[in-house]
């Protein structure tokens, strides 16, 4: 299959100032596009274009990293894009926050975990709150790599690669990742995947609501309604209807 870019949940300008659209519109429209146009070209033809992109994660892993590599990137940033919001001034509610009062102790020591491990994540790289087993813990990984590949599953990640700040912050690393827990983090979306507790793909998930979405807005659905109706309107349509009505008064007595 030909993997896409994903659409950004909002506008390039509505995670201001906090991340700007000039950031936004590199980090997405070129760095995360290339990664995309990259995989397609590495997988066309071969075994792997036949696979999802999860499936491809896990193969190619040491074994491929032509391959690996964009995939692995492909997945963070769409993962990404959804951790990012702009109402993000609040914390976890609910299940998600006793878990993390649980395992952390409280949200401000999550915080602070949190914060202490992305920036001491030496080079490129992504900071984690993933859930292994039972428990919830901060991970970070280096470069492509992610929770998947020891069998934990992502909640919420910030990209602590330079190029996620650098426009925005310079060489100040602990300022971004300051601004994504306390404005851009986005709860309500770790929320959600800390109830699937891996069941699904969220990403072939999400895909396919933006398929739904899309198919509704096409007009589509409404026409293809009318011409169903219209089929049911006329005199082949009423035959069947009839015969279905029969064979149903049968199945009943």
């Amino acid at each position: 299959m030909a993997f896409t870019l994903p659409n950004l949940p909002y506008d390039l300008d509505a995670l201001s100032p906090h991340i700007s659209a000039e950031t936004l519109k590199f980090h997405h429209g070129k760095h995360h596009k290339t990664y995309v146009d990259k995989l397609n070209e590495a997988i066309e033809g071969t075994p792997y274009a036949d696979l999802s992109l999860g499936e491809i994660i896990q193969k190619s892993w040491q074994k491929d990293w032509g391959v690996f590599n964009n995939a692995g990137q492909h997945w963070n940033h769409s993962f990404f894009w959804y951790c990012l919001t702009p109402d993000g001034s609040g914390g976890p509610s609910g299940d998600l926050k006793r878990q993390i009062d649980k395992d952390f102790g409280s949200f401000d020591a999550f915080q602070k975990e949190f914060a202490d491990k992305a920036a001491k994540q030496f080079g490129s790289g992504w900071a984690w709150l993933a859930l292994d087993g039972e428990s919830l813990k901060v991970v970070t990984t280096a470069n492509a790599e992610l929770p998947m590949l020891q069998g934990a599953k992502a909640l919420l990640t910030c990209d602590v690669w330079e190029h996620a700040y650098y426009l925005d912050y310079q060489n100040e690393r602990p300022k971004f990742i300051d601004a994504f827990l306390k404005n851009l983090a986005n709860w309500t979306f770790a929320a959600e995947q800390f109830e699937l507790r891996g069941e699904g793909d969220w990403l072939s998930a999400r895909n396919y609501q933006e398929a739904q979405h899309s198919f509704a807005k096409s007009g589509a659905a409404e026409s293809g309604g009318r011409a169903a109706a219209e089929a049911l309107d006329s005199p082949e349509g009423a035959a069947l209807e009839e015969a279905r009505q029969r064979t149903g008064k049968r199945a009943n007595r």
